[in-house]
């Protein structure tokens, strides 16, 4: 028993004088509960005692061990900087054999005959198209590439409207939807829980693939209409366009386009039949028809009727193309592989005849071997606006002047 109890015992003898039974049957019940006290007391000690020894004994042998994995992590982090320094070695050489070895010239096609399959619109076909604009750059080089996130599926589009407000980003999810996003400010976009910030549009009838295009105030984009492409009715093979404005939320114009036989127009896209896009001349719609399967047609459109102006039948192939975009009335072209690989522009047509084909820069597409949904040509910033498996992406380009010399 320890030095409080004899302590307690002179107090109770002190205070109450000579004890009565009752009392001394208390004060043995609170020298066992002192005592019990003391024992738990020594208890915790020794475990307290035993559990400091564990730990010491774990960190003596811990220690070892971290010094040995501290030594691999500095020798893993060695070789991967090694490894890091011959993959850029490796892609240099890549990238040199690649400028050594220029892609295969586009193939010269024969002019369709006139009022054939495909020609059944007003506009004039493989004229020399006369610019608008004084427009006469083209591109140098794809200059560089920023992620912006990841949102929706593995195929879309995402743009601005190069006429419109230039904040406002524009997002229309998969290839067969009826609803957009439209986000007030890129920064918006970016945030983790994006869509809370997004307004939604909601359009009357679906979108076909993913040739959609904000142009002006309006949503440009191509409906299958009933028996359209893989309906099997009478307008098997037609699709129709639609003017729809944003701000309204109603079609103000549509119109069947005018081409008999459509196909998709990129081999490696095979839901999308016809890609509108703008640059610094206008409307455009590229596609491609049974008639000549092999190579993609160009349309130049008017904006306010939807009527086509001209159309032109070009060398660029069907074949392994994933996307393209016009800028100052070019038609440039993207091929990929199947899988998807590191893309480029592998063939260009310039409506005006300005560009010739040994003038025409040829670049790769900086290294992201993913495959484009979708490529979107901003004349006002000079981007590109892809949508590549899912991922939003910005790519910085370099013009030159159309004359010079690549």
């Amino acid at each position: 028993m320890g030095p409080c109890a004899p302590l307690l015992l002179l107090l109770l003898l002190s205070w109450s004088g000579p004890l009565g039974g009752q009392q001394q049957h208390l004060v043995e019940y609170m020298e066992r509960r002192l005592v019990a006290l003391e024992e738990r007391l020594a208890q915790c000690q020794d475990q307290s005692s035993r559990h400091a020894a564990e730990l010491r004994d774990f960190k003596n042998k811990m220690l070892p061990l971290l010094e040995v994995a501290e030594k691999e992590r500095e020798a893993l982090r060695t070789e991967a900087d090694t490894i890091a320094g011959r993959v850029d070695r490796l892609e240099r050489e890549v990238d040199y054999l690649e400028t050594q070895n220029p892609a295969l010239p586009c193939e010269e096609v024969n002019e369709k005959v006139p009022g054939g399959p495909g020609t059944k619109g007003k506009g004039r076909r493989n004229e020399k198209y006369d610019m608008v604009t004084d427009c006469g750059y083209t591109i140098s080089q794809v200059r560089s590439m920023k992620i912006l996130k990841r949102f929706g599926g593995s195929a879309g589009l995402w743009t601005k409207d190069p006429l419109g407000p230039t904040e406002k980003i524009y997002v229309l999810d998969g290839t067969q939807n009826d609803t957009a996003f439209v986000f007030p400010r890129l920064r918006d976009f970016t945030l983790a829980m994006a869509a809370r910030k997004a307004s939604r549009v909601r359009v009357p009838f679906p979108w076909v693939g993913t040739g959609q295009l904000v142009y002006g105030g309006f949503l440009y984009y191509a409906r299958r209409p009933p028996g359209g492409p893989g309906g099997g009715g009478e307008l098997e093979d037609t699709l129709q366009l639609i003017k729809f404005h944003l701000a309204n939320r109603t079609v103000v114009d549509s119109s069947v386009f005018p081409a008999e036989g459509l196909i998709p127009p990129y081999g490696l896209t095979s839901d999308t039949y016809i890609d509108l896009a703008a640059d610094e001349e206008g409307l455009w719609a590229v596609y491609a028809t049974r008639e000549d399967d092999r190579h993609l047609c160009l349309a130049k459109l008017d904006p306010q009727t939807l009527d086509t102006e001209q159309q032109w039948d070009t060398p660029c192939p069907r074949e392994n193309a994933e996307a393209a975009f016009v800028i100052c009335g070019t038609l440039y072209v993207v091929y990929n592989t199947r899988p998807a690989s590191r893309a480029r522009i592998q063939c260009s047509f310039d409506a005006s005849g300005t560009l010739t084909p040994d003038r025409a820069a040829l670049p790769y597409f900086p290294r992201r071997y993913g495959a484009h949904a979708s490529l979107r040509y901003n004349p006002r910033e000079r981007q590109l606006y892809a949508w590549d498996d899912g991922y939003q992406l910005v790519y910085k380009l370099e013009m030159r002047k159309k004359e010079e010399e690549v």
